[in-house]
């Protein structure tokens, strides 16, 4: 049997392999946790790591123990008062009290506290968006020769060692072998069966000239022979590398937020959480995926990042201002050929008299046949307004490839997260 010991450094002495696989089997407890700071968290602190707690009860491991059968015999160490063969009478009371708390002793018996260890940010972001992927992402077209992957392009006889092909570099060591063996070996079948000829003969007829120059010839092809090396520079083979473009599966997220009269502060909080949630799941578990961040009241702006989560700007609401920019930044800079096409809109579902039939028109003509996925988060205790019916509308014709879910408080926004980006089964 063959044992493998990983003897990798661990930072302050820790184990991680063992940290893993502690994760991995409390991981619903774990997860639950999770859940519950991110509801509670604010925008400043969603992506630090997070203090979890497990109960004792589920933590214990099964362990061996005496049977009630047999007869035992047991003197503890250091015991003064009993010797064996005594019986001892049952302790009187109920038992033991547990920590003392604020109300007095407890009456209650022994306790055990919960298990509190600390997540790292990366293992709560890791917890955070498990079995999250942005949908239907397709790789598209080459856009540069900058996106390559490094692949094995046959062997050569010149490379680094680290890239040495043992199994071909074998193979011809063997073949080199016995083409440099053949010949020789003819030679020696020759010359062993030319001396036996001469041995055979009668003592009078024997030529020892011809005998002592058969085993000087034996014994000279044996060495040449023996000397023909094992392995030789000319039988090493290396693997070969060479960079082949790859297809890009690049990605570019609309971020567009309603900041009008009408999203009161708290509303904006709720929306800007949902778009942190966002960044940070693209951030962790994509490469290759830029952000454009889009705000709008009557007029719709391109902003920077801070602006995006930080401006106090407001006004009044007309939606489609957002969504033809979004339009005129796709035709601009992102061609639907060379990228894959997502966006994220969160508003409180008001809008400007009649401009809902018009959001309504430029995402069926114009936005949906380019977009991968549109998700429209409304957040509103109250009924659902004209921008929310008409999209309606367009879930019935893109059933796939846009959702819109409500998020009355901020207890709803990681639910609501996760459903419109869990992992699909297929994508398309």
């Amino acid at each position: 049997m063959t044992y493998f010991i990983d003897r990798r450094p661990n930072a302050k002495h820790k184990s991680a392999v063992n940290r893993q696989r502690f994760l991995e089997r409390y991981r619903k407890h774990i997860k639950r946790s999770v859940e519950e700071a991110v509801n509670r968290r604010s925008i400043t602190d969603m992506e630090r790591g997070e203090k979890v707690s497990i109960p004792a009860k589920d933590i214990s491991e099964p362990v061996f123990q005496h049977g009630p059968g047999g007869a035992r015999n047991i003197v503890s160490p250091g015991n003064k008062e009993f010797v064996a063969g005594d019986k001892i009478r049952r302790p009187s009371g109920q038992g033991g009290g547990g920590g003392a708390g604020e109300g007095g002793p407890s009456n209650q018996g022994e306790g055990v506290d919960e298990f509190a260890f600390t997540l790292s940010r990366e293992e709560f972001l890791e917890f955070v968006f498990d079995g999250l992927e942005l949908p239907h992402l397709q790789r598209k077209p080459l856009k540069s020769l900058e996106e390559v992957k490094m692949v094995r392009a046959g062997l050569s006889r010149d490379g680094v060692p680290s890239r040495i092909s043992i199994t071909r570099s074998m193979r011809e060591a063997y073949a080199r072998r016995i083409a440099m063996r053949a010949p020789i070996k003819r030679a020696l079948k020759e010359a062993v069966e030319a001396l036996e000829a001469e041995e055979r003969k009668d003592t009078v007829l024997r030529n020892p000239t011809r005998i002592a120059e058969l085993k000087a010839e034996i014994e000279r092809l044996e060495k040449r022979i023996a000397g023909v090396p094992f392995i030789d520079t000319y039988d090493l083979r290396y693997h070969q590398l060479s960079a082949q473009p790859q297809p890009s599966n690049q990605a570019v997220m609309f971020c567009v937020m309603d900041v009008s009269g009408s999203m009161t502060q708290n509303h904006k909080d709720i929306a800007k959480r949902f778009f942190l949630l966002l960044y940070l799941f693209l951030e962790k578990h994509y490469e290759k995926v830029e952000l454009v961040f889009v705000r709008h009241h009557t007029a719709a702006r391109e902003v920077s990042e801070e602006e995006f989560f930080y401006s106090r700007e407001t006004g009044g609401t007309i939606v489609s201002s957002a969504l033809n920019l979004v339009n005129k930044i796709i035709e601009k800079r992102y061609p639907v050929g060379q990228w894959n096409l997502y966006v994220a809109q969160a508003s409180d579902g008001d809008n400007w008299d009649d401009d809902s039939n018009i959001c309504r028109d430029l995402l069926v003509k114009q936005l949906m046949p380019q977009l991968q996925y549109y998700a429209y988060v409304e957040i509103t205790p109250h009924d659902h307004q004209s921008l929310w019916h008409e999209y309606e509308s367009v879930v019935k014709e893109f059933p796939e490839r846009f959702a819109m879910r409500q998020i009355v408080e901020a207890g709803d926004i990681y639910p609501v997260f996760r459903e419109l980006f869990k992992r699909r089964l297929s994508q398309s």
